[in-house]
């Protein structure tokens, strides 16, 4: 499969510049996809984060390193930690001890091998899904830069919703919901493209309304949709769901990310069964070669 190809060849790229700081907007490049995509498909298919990743093979090759005889100074700069506390810290997270542990014979080391991807696809049950095509549309909502890893993403995004119904934001947005075909329709939860190196989340609504106080609006680019409907206690249900779309309806669709933000469309709020819809920005494979 040409995208489980592309994704290998970003693992390629990531694991020849272990040394120094890891460029993960180039690897999702050659993956074909923004970062957040890539940081998204890459813990959903590899069941750990990439930053988790990228951190048990650089203390990996450090240990063994550091067990060869190089300071630890200069094994922290190779794998691009300026401050020896951080490295100290991400070297213990892995290992179990400090760096100048390794050095001394009989040490008990840990290997992380790297990975490679390779698509067994399996289906638990019915994945129902419809795509349509959508003219560009105006979101009007809260929107804060949430970071540049999943991390913070998952982190700050669960916050944001919290205050927001706390404050009444929430009630705001659903009074300016107007049914239409052209977009969709609900509370959504709009993760857009980076801003810098950090990416932006709105909870909003699509809408030509006014900006209400305090509220900030986007437009989401004209784009075809792979849209998925569910149903379940929250926040299991969608996250079951958001994985599921990429481990076993993505790799053998044919089609690829396409630019624009995932869309979490939220139609019936009930925590214990709410009604939920993912979007999916879609474009055929072969569009990105």
């Amino acid at each position: 499969m040409e995208w489980i190809s592309a994704l290998n060849e970003s693992l390629n790229y990531l694991e020849e510049h272990l040394e120094g700081k890891t460029d993960i907007a180039q690897a999702a490049k050659l993956a074909g996809c923004s970062a957040f995509h890539y940081q998204r498909m890459f813990s959903y298919l590899a069941g750990m984060s990439l930053s988790e990743y990228l951190r048990r093979r650089k203390m990996s090759l450090a240990a063994e390193r550091l067990h060869n005889g190089e300071k630890v100074l200069d094994t922290a700069l190779r794998y691009g930690y300026d401050s020896p506390t951080a490295f100290n810290r991400a070297f213990q997270s892995v290992h179990g001890f400090a760096p100048s542990e390794a050095k001394k014979e009989g040490t008990m080391l840990k290997a992380f091998p790297r990975i490679r991807f390779q698509i067994m696809i399996k289906g638990e049950a019915e994945l129902k899904y419809r795509i349509e095509t959508k003219p560009a549309f105006r979101i009007v909502g809260i929107g804060e830069t949430v970071g540049s890893t999943l991390e913070e993403n998952t982190q700050k995004v669960p916050q944001m919703w919290t205050k927001a119904a706390m404050s009444g934001d929430v009630a705001r947005l659903a009074q300016l919901i107007v049914p239409s075909e052209k977009h969709p329709t609900g509370i959504l939860g709009v993760c857009s493209n980076t801003v810098g190196e950090e990416w932006k989340y709105y909870i909003a609504v699509a809408s030509q309304a006014p900006l209400l106080e305090g509220m900030q609006e986007a437009i989401i680019p004209e784009c075809t949709w792979a849209i998925f409907p569910g149903q379940g206690k929250m926040p299991e249900g969608i996250t079951d769901l958001q994985r599921r779309i990429i481990t076993e309806w993505l790799p053998s669709s044919g089609y690829e990310y396409a630019d624009a933000p995932d869309i979490e469309v939220y139609l019936e709020p009930n925590p214990q069964n709410a009604r939920y819809e993912v979007w999916l920005p879609i474009k055929k494979a072969a569009e990105a070669k």
